[in-house]
């Protein structure tokens, strides 16, 4: 066993909570990604998610139950959560995703802010790309608003999974409202995992089904490469962390496609499996739906080692004292909230 295999058998063992664990509302839940570093850090989780195989994913694997529903800004929900946590889709800040923003149909921060709203607990935060630090970042500064007009003090930092114990360069962005004493997790000091680390006993073993590249796809990814002026091709390296893992690398086209280069000299696409251990799911987590599916919530997911070291300082918040209104103000500007831009109206009745 790899060090890397045996450092998630030992940061994500299959969850078992104690019946006074502090309960996670996980919206936009996925696959359980997040859910999963949450539970393996002590909390009990309650996802919400629109696609039903994702739901399956996390039901299958998870303490918590997930629930297949659209949510929006009105939602309610029938528990008192110690928490709320969510990845509100990317797409609408992702450069792939064409950076619609608050116009895109698939925005799901009104649904986000209105959850924080019904229930303002001591802690919220979510995970995004770091895109909405560029054509997002006025609408991102209407979300931090209004979670200061709800009493919240608001930090945000980008994270890099890689600094984590996940084989795989991934920036994100994660924004933390709380009413205690919040520190982002310190990056780990013992030496970054491989790619090689995740997926090398794999690699060489053929698996069902496997999708080769063929002569035409070859040649194509090498005039894509050289129109893109790739310095190395982009080919899985053994030797240092996976370029960021996506559903678009995943399960999309030729020229962007994760693959790795095998000793016999073809190129195959990684499977479900390979994207996971790039994702750090453990191998006892199982993956429910079509392989297209399954490659959506594996790149869909936030890495659960990373998920772990978030929710592990979130734990450490709720246990610590609250900050009193007069500190939070004192510590944040002044902003001006957009209602329109937020997405929906609200009124704040707390004192």
């Amino acid at each position: 066993m790899s060090a890397y295999l045996a450092h998630l058998k030992k940061h994500l063992a299959r969850p078992v909570l104690r019946d006074d664990a502090p309960i996670a509302l996980d919206l936009f839940a996925g696959c359980g990604g997040l859910a999963l570093g949450f539970e393996a850090a002590g909390f009990r989780t309650v996802g919400y998610e629109k696609n039903q195989d994702a739901c399956n994913t996390y039901n299958a694997n998870l303490e918590g139950d997930c629930h297949a529903k659209i949510l929006t800004a009105a939602t309610k929900y029938p528990i008192k959560p110690d928490i709320v946590i969510g990845g509100p889709p990317c797409q609408p800040f992702s450069v792939g995703g064409l950076q619609l923003g608050m116009d895109d149909p698939r925005n799901g921060f009104p649904a986000f802010l209105g959850a924080v709203g019904q229930f303002k607990p001591k802690l919220a935060l979510f995970e995004n790309v770091r895109g909405m630090f560029y054509k997002g970042f006025d609408y991102l500064m209407q979300i931090i608003a209004h979670l200061e007009s709800l009493n919240y003090s608001v930090e945000m930092k980008i994270l890099n999974a890689v600094d984590y114990g996940v084989p795989q360069k991934r920036e994100r962005l994660f924004v933390v409202a709380h009413r205690g004493f919040w520190k982002f997790p310190s990056a780990l000091q013992s030496p970054q995992f491989t790619a090689g680390d995740a997926v090398r006993d794999l690699a060489e073993v053929e698996p069902p089904n496997p999708k080769y590249l063929t002569k035409s796809m070859d040649d194509y990814v090498a005039r894509y490469e050289k129109a893109s002026k790739c310095i190395r091709p982009r080919d899985l390296h053994f030797d240092v962390p996976s370029r960021t893992v996506t559903c678009r690398n995943l399960n999309g086209a030729t020229g962007d496609m994760m693959r790795v280069a095998l000793s016999c000299g073809r190129r195959r696409r990684l499977t479900v499996r390979e994207g996971a251990r790039l994702q750090s799911f453990p191998d006892w987590f199982d993956f429910h739906g079509t392989e297209g599916n399954q490659y959506d919530q594996v790149g869909n997911a936030v890495p659960p080692l990373l998920a772990k070291a978030v929710a592990e300082e979130a734990l450490r918040c709720l246990k610590g004292p609250m900050i009193t209104l007069k500190q939070i103000k004192a510590k944040r500007p002044e902003r001006a909230i957009q209602p329109e831009l937020v997405g929906f109206q609200f009124t704040n009745n707390e004192s």
